[in-house]
């Protein structure tokens, strides 16, 4: 018996998120981001005054991606850091220039979602969405 390797989930999610991040970074590239950076944005945004490790967990990024990622953009001016009132860790907010920023790829994102969709009509939309969400809580 021969495996179908091209109908591995592993495979094609890491083959898809790899094209997505490719598409996004070109897409943020004249902003002086990246698409894992826009993410973090977004959840620094939605979210002000996290910690390091909250963050990441709500991204399901590894914290030491994470904290290169606040570093480089502490230095752009886009985030900053307060301490923790417990312990040694640092809490992550957007300064004005990060907020500003981001409302100026946020319009790009919207575009770049509708695009997006209209490439994924079967299944539609909202399955493609609930079956990732499903697969990223394994």
């Amino acid at each position: 018996m021969q495996d179908d390797f091209s109908q591995c989930l592993v495979l094609n999610t890491r083959m898809a998120a790899r094209a997505v991040t490719r598409r996004a970074n070109r897409k943020l590239r004249g902003f002086g981001v990246t698409a894992t950076q826009f993410s973090i944005l977004t959840a620094a945004r939605q979210r002000p005054d996290r910690s390091i490790t909250e963050m990441a967990d709500s991204i399901a990024m590894e914290r030491t991606t994470l904290s290169r990622n606040l570093d480089l953009m502490a230095r752009k001016g886009l985030v900053r850091f307060a301490g923790a009132e417990k312990g040694n860790g640092r809490l992550c907010s957007l300064t004005e220039g990060g907020d500003v920023l981001l409302d100026k790829i946020i319009p790009i994102w919207r575009a770049s979602q509708a695009e997006l969709r209209e490439k994924l009509t079967q299944p539609d939309w909202p399955s493609t969405i609930k079956a990732l969400q499903e697969l990223a809580r394994l």
